[in-house]
């Protein structure tokens, strides 16, 4: 009985302390994350689903988003700021439901952070200038594509056709 309540006690300490938010992302990795503009800011400016995404750092369903299956030509802009970031030249079918790049247009507006939230160990893409989230990046798409995956939620984006 004393081991019981002695290992609730530890698995109680550990909750209360060890997780820094809701998502698992500790301090170091938050710090890295600041938002160029509050939240309710944000809540002004973005769609109810791009808030969700790119300020809570939300996951859209596989397969039932609106660019995963997209093949026109033209761009992929921030739902933010309206900014350049991913190119239908650069797009792939990974297979995996999510509209999947090999880069980034310009490198340097995004930034790739640590993600250890939820338990998993990845590479999260982030806007440079704002800090919001926008996928994740992987290392299995095309090797003669430069091997990258980036991993984009839609509700991140706005396509631009040309």
């Amino acid at each position: 009985m004393k081991r019981s309540i002695l290992a609730i006690l530890i698995i109680s300490i550990f909750t209360a302390f060890g997780c820094d938010n809701s998502n698992g992302q500790n301090k170091a990795e938050q710090e890295k994350r600041r938002l160029s503009k509050p939240a309710a800011e944000w809540k002004k400016k973005l769609t109810a689903n791009q808030y969700e995404i790119m300020v809570n750092r939300g996951t859209e369903p596989p397969y039932k988003n609106a660019y995963y299956d997209n093949h026109q030509k033209g761009v992929y802009i921030s739902a933010a700021t309206g900014e350049v970031l991913f190119s239908s030249a650069d797009k792939f079918d990974s297979g995996t439901g999510w509209p999947s790049f090999v880069k980034a247009v310009d490198p340097n507006k995004v930034e790739i952070v640590h993600d250890s939230s939820f338990g998993m160990s990845r590479d999260e893409v982030i806007e440079k200038s704002t800090g919001l989230h926008l996928g994740h990046v992987f290392d299995d798409g095309p090797a003669d594509r430069g091997g990258k995956r980036y991993c984009m939620n839609s509700g991140a984006l706005v396509f631009v056709k040309q």
